[in-house]
């Protein structure tokens, strides 16, 4: 049957995506860009809103957090998976508002009553059912993920506010929405980029190789000479993971040394951080925040033999992120 064929479909495509995140986001290695990671979360609850079964708002809203927590369990550091879940969630709730017939602000101002003395049966307002709902949400959906596409290009449009003529740039690692932030500004504006490397990964050579092709000037360091170098640098510009509820950051190994460099020459710090990076999350406790992957990069699996020969016991853990690690105390200037 068609419609078995499809339920099968969608549940083979929701098992793969959650065995992608299990492994860390890529079949391909750690270091996967959040932007992708956004745009796959939300083509997947796209296809589950037009493929799965149900009738009313509510059926669909409870199927899609049932597999929203299903993800965000699958790979708890990946904070764009779980906002991307509450947006579509946001999304069917103006959509059947709208089917109602009640304006967005009414529908807020008794969201803030019902929260108080409604209870679980605020769930009941969701029951009704609407033909064009389903058409209407997906609509929503599509125009979602062509925000998200050009999310890159608004925070780059910003540049030239932010960088000027002879200026001496500091960025880690590589980040696509600080390239492009760079690239930008390279147009109309001749700057000096010192980036910093990254170890063990070394993206920071990427980043220093995609800048290099447009003629930017750009010297890579090492992570150890940033707090050396931070006194002649004009300004220092990065990426993020997410930004925390308290306005902290949760970012790659090495964003910490940079930024507490920074404040102490007294350094503006510039963060790049798309809107679906904004998390609601709070860092009550560090331990869940760190992201471990392989320790191959630094100790290759042919190595091991030699190693076991000469060592009992040997414990290596690679960290790729970490709750920042840098305090909202340290920040000068988001872009979004």
């Amino acid at each position: 049957m068609p419609g078995a064929d499809k339920e099968t479909d969608l549940t083979e495509r929701i098992e793969a995506f959650l065995a992608d995140l299990k492994r860390g986001g890529s079949g391909t290695g750690p270091l996967r860009g959040s932007g992708e990671m956004a745009r796959e979360t939300t083509y997947l609850l796209r296809r589950i809103t037009a493929q799965a079964r149900w009738s009313s708002a509510g059926d669909l809203m409870e199927i899609i957090r049932n597999e929203g927590r299903r993800m965000t369990a699958a790979q708890p550091s990946e904070t764009t998976v779980g906002n991307m879940v509450r947006r579509v969630l946001k999304i069917i709730r103006e959509e059947y508002a709208r089917s109602r017939g009640s304006s967005e602000e009414t529908e807020q101002q008794e969201s803030l009553h019902k929260l108080l003395t409604a209870g679980e049966l605020s769930e009941e307002n969701f029951r009704q059912h609407f033909v064009h709902l389903k058409a209407n949400v997906i609509e929503a959906i599509n125009e979602l993920l062509t925000e998200l596409d050009g999310t890159t290009d608004n925070i780059a449009m910003q540049a030239l506010e932010h960088i000027h003529s002879n200026e001496v740039i500091m960025t880690v690692g590589r980040s696509r929405t600080v390239e492009a932030f760079l690239k930008d500004a390279a147009r109309k504006r001749k700057f000096h980029v010192i980036v910093a490397e990254c170890a063990p990964f070394c993206q920071g050579h990427e980043m220093a190789t995609g800048l290099s092709k447009v003629g930017i000037e750009t010297t890579v360091i090492a992570d150890a000479a940033i707090f050396a170098v931070m006194s002649r640098v004009n300004k220092v510009i990065i990426g993020t993971q997410t930004v925390l509820a308290n306005g902290g950051l949760r970012a790659v190994n090495g964003t910490h040394s940079v930024a507490l460099a920074a404040r102490h020459h007294s350094t503006p710090l510039i963060i790049c951080a798309p809107m679906f990076k904004l998390s609601p999350q709070f860092p009550n406790e560090e331990d869940t925040f760190h992201k471990f992957v392989s320790p191959h990069e630094v100790l290759p699996f042919t190595a091991g033999s030699t190693l076991i020969e000469n060592l009992f016991q040997c414990f290596i853990l690679l960290r790729l992120f970490t709750k920042v690690s840098v305090t909202p105390e340290v920040i000068n200037a988001l872009s979004v």
